[in-house]
């Protein structure tokens, strides 16, 4: 398999360890072992949980902006 070049830049300094942070404690939740050994289904779902967890973080600051304007 061809090894892909991750070209996604980072916006927001630390992010990179605050998602870490927020995957692995969204994978101690749901006792999923992430890595290469683990089903896609399982990653998967991992990841599913980050991106709604993400969107309401957002909708939230989004909200409360809107309400001291």
């Amino acid at each position: 398999m061809a090894r892909r070049n991750n070209n996604n830049k980072l916006l927001v300094p630390g992010a990179e360890n605050a998602i870490n942070n927020m995957k692995e404690e969204i994978a101690n939740e749901m006792n999923v072992e992430l890595g290469a050994d683990t089903t896609a289904r399982e990653n998967g779902k991992v990841g599913g949980e980050m991106v709604k967890r993400m969107i309401r973080i957002a909708e939230e600051t989004m909200a409360q902006r809107r309400g001291r304007s």
